[in-house]
């Protein structure tokens, strides 16, 4: 027996070490195999590393180590508890949920206002759509086809959505509804409750031109007409993601932790930094930072030359104070594809780049969108 589990244990460990953000791809007979080890990791988890070969301190009696209970050596042992402690470590927040749905995944498990996430749900049965609703905002999924069926044509099949808390939402826990429809018409439903922390955001001071603060009637109409032409921009998105594997950051230069700062202008004017700012000095190149359409390629009063990339499903990408636009607007773009310099356009106190990401109107940090694990998807 021991050595049956020492098999699916190790080959649990490996998978794991391999794709510790996507467990999903682990098959529940590897999980059912390796039930030794998963028991031990539980019990083992709030302990020191050093304490695994302590047994008494996981329930264990003294006279049978862990290691000889799953009849392997000590080193593999470290092996496997690295594995699933990278496993554990990876944000990864996970719901049993009944109705037809395997398991609902969100990455990064702890959420904040302005946290970026990814959505992973199994489903059962074999669906044709999944959509639900979070904080006001509808949730559009995509089918991975990256990921291998369990028993093909007969469900395990795993959808993902690219979501995001925005940054003025208040903390406090907010439902998640999921619906999916399967070939038949049968319609699954859950509902989930999402805690959403407060995050630590700072505030400044910033002094720019009086006409930034306190706009003439000319530049309060110039104003307006750019929220409409905004407005009419955000309204539209690619209903497929036209984005391909990790987000990648726009520019080689040093970013600030300015996102979500309350700042104030001459001392009279309270917003909300809802971006990214980059140290680019002029003329520095500006990539996508993934695949999408140009939806916007101008200059606007306060965000200098811009553009906004339409990413798909809701999700967009915008860059602000360019010197210099290289693309028009309705082209395709890859991911790193140049779309200007950098420079110092717009309302601005010296040379930078502001790089904001968007999700259904709300907005998201840049910083967390960089660091969610997108590899190989959709």
């Amino acid at each position: 027996m021991f050595r049956t589990a020492r098999r699916w244990t190790l080959l649990l460990a490996a998978v794991s070490l391999a794709n510790p953000a996507g467990p999903e791809r682990v098959t529940s007979e590897f999980r059912e195999k390796a039930v030794l080890c998963s028991l031990s990791f539980r019990r083992f988890q709030g302990k020191t590393y050093s304490s695994y070969n302590r047994p008494h301190l996981l329930g264990i009696p003294q006279s049978l180590g862990i290691p000889q209970l799953l009849g392997i050596g000590s080193r593999s042992f470290q092996l496997i508890i690295a594995s699933l402690a990278i496993l554990a470590s990876a944000g990864v927040a996970r719901a049993q949920s009944g109705g037809g749905f395997g398991s609902i995944t969100v990455v990064p498990q702890r959420l904040s206002n302005g946290s970026p996430f990814l959505l992973t749900v199994k489903v059962a049965e074999t669906v044709s759509s999944v959509e639900g609703s979070w904080t006001g905002r509808k949730l559009l999924f995509f089918r991975d086809k990256s990921v291998f069926r369990e028993k093909p044509g007969l469900g395990g099949e795993i959808w993902r959505a690219l979501a995001g808390v925005d940054v003025e939402t208040a903390p406090g826990t907010y439902p998640l509804e999921i619906e999916a429809t399967t070939g038949d018409g049968k319609r699954l439903k859950t509902l989930m409750q999402i805690p959403v922390a407060a995050a630590n955001y700072r505030s400044g001071r910033l002094s720019v031109a009086e006409n930034f603060v306190v706009p003439d009637a000319a530049t309060q109409t110039e104003i307006a007409a750019d929220k409409e032409l905004k407005d009419r921009v955000f309204a539209k998105s690619a209903p497929e993601p036209e984005w391909s594997g990790e987000f990648l950051k726009p520019v080689n230069a040093a970013a600030t932790d300015s996102f979500g700062t309350r700042r104030t202008f001459n001392g009279k004017l309270a917003s909300i930094h809802r971006g990214m700012d980059f140290r680019a000095p002029p003329g520095t190149p500006v990539g996508a930072a993934n695949s999408g359409t140009v939806i916007l390629a101008r200059k606007l009063f306060y965000e200098g030359n811009c553009v906004v990339i339409d990413h798909g499903q809701g999700f967009m990408t915008i860059y602000m104070h360019l010197s210099r636009l290289d693309l028009a607007e309705g082209a395709r773009v890859r991911k790193g594809e140049r779309l200007g310099l950098s420079g110092a356009t717009g309302r601005v106190t010296g040379p930078h780049l502001h790089f904001a990401a968007r999700w259904q109107g709300a907005y998201v940090d840049p910083a967390g969108l960089f660091a969610l694990p997108l590899g190989g998807k959709p």
